[in-house]
C-alpha cells in the first residue's frame, strides 16, 4: 500500500487502537483502518504488538503510533471541531471530557490520551471573523469566561 502524501502522526504510549476506536465512535466521517504490528522487537514494543493504526478523524487521515511512554502532547497541536448547535457542542465536549479527559478554557479540552481538542460553535467563529469588531470583542470576551462554549451566552453577547 502506498502511503498518503500527508498524514498526521499522533504518538500514544500503547493505546493507539483504543484512541482510534473512540474517535471513530464519537465523530462523523471517522473510521479505523489498518492495524500494523511490529515486525521485530524495538524500543517501544515487542515483535507482534501493535505498532501503528491508520484512522480518520472527521475526514483527516491520521496514524497512531504506539511509541511508548515519555512523549507528551501539548497545546501546540489540536483538532478544531466546528459545531452547529449546543446539542452537538455538548455531545463532543461531554464525550471527550466524560471519558477520562479534562476541560480547559475557551472551548478547549483534552482527551484521556492527551490530544487537545477545540469544540467551537460556528456562531463564535463567525462573530470573530466578521467585519463588526465590536461584536467580535463582545463574543471574544464572553468566550474568555467559559470552559465549554455556551451558545446562548455567545448569542447574547453578540446582541449586546
Amino acid at each position: 500500500m502506498k502511503p498518503k502524501k500527508n498524514t498526521i502522526c499522533l504518538w500514544y504510549d500503547r493505546d493507539a487502537v483504543e484512541a482510534a476506536k473512540f474517535y471513530a465512535e464519537t465523530f462523523p466521517d471517522s473510521s479505523v483502518g489498518s492495524v500494523h504490528r511490529a515486525p521485530s522487537d524495538n524500543a517501544s514494543s515487542k515483535e507482534g504488538k501493535v505498532l501503528t493504526v491508520e484512522f480518520t478523524v472527521m475526514g483527516i487521515p491520521c496514524l497512531g503510533l504506539n511509541g511508548g511512554p515519555g512523549v507528551e502532547h501539548n497545546w501546540a497541536f489540536s483538532f478544531q471541531v466546528a459545531t452547529e448547535d449546543q446539542t452537538e457542542t455538548d455531545r463532543y465536549w461531554n464525550a471527550i471530557v466524560g471519558n477520562g479527559g479534562q476541560e480547559s478554557q475557551c472551548g478547549w479540552c483534552k482527551d484521556r490520551w492527551g490530544i487537545n481538542w477545540q469544540i467551537i460553535p460556528v456562531i463564535l467563529t463567525t462573530a470573530f471573523t466578521g467585519s463588526d469588531r465590536l461584536v467580535a470583542k463582545r463574543a471574544f470576551d464572553a468566550m474568555m469566561q467559559m470552559k465549554k462554549i455556551d451558545i446562548a451566552a455567545i448569542e447574547a453577547a453578540i446582541r449586546g
